[in-house]
């Protein structure tokens, strides 16, 4: 019961109000989209079997699977600070260091 007390009184919950809310909106549209794009690559793999021989399927599905995989990577890596850091090269890409990896990552862009 006493820790139950700590807990609502803890001023991490106070400041917890004070954030900013996400838009469920954007975040039901990214998770849509992302759903989309995911559903996309089992297809795109499937089209590809059919285009070569049957002792040849196998891999080329598996082609488009480790695309992906490796993809995800990267945008962890450096995709990221690519697309959401500060303009460089007059305005045709973004780069920000303190992205890589997803580091810098806090709750500025929710304001």
């Amino acid at each position: 019961m006493i820790l139950a007390v700590m807990f609502l009184l803890s001023p991490s919950r106070a400041w917890a109000a004070d954030a900013p809310a996400v838009d469920t909106g954007a975040t039901a549209w990214m998770l849509t989209s992302t759903a989309l794009v995911l559903l996309m690559i089992p297809g795109l793999a499937m089209f590809y079997g059919g285009l070569v021989r049957t002792k040849n399927v196998l891999g080329t599905m598996m082609h488009s699977f480790a695309a992906m995989a490796i993809m995800s990577v990267l945008w962890v890596i450096c995709g990221y600070a690519m697309c959401f850091g500060k303009n460089v090269l007059g305005g045709w890409i973004g780069w920000d260091s303190n992205l890589l990896f997803l580091r810098g990552i806090d709750t500025t862009i929710l304001g």
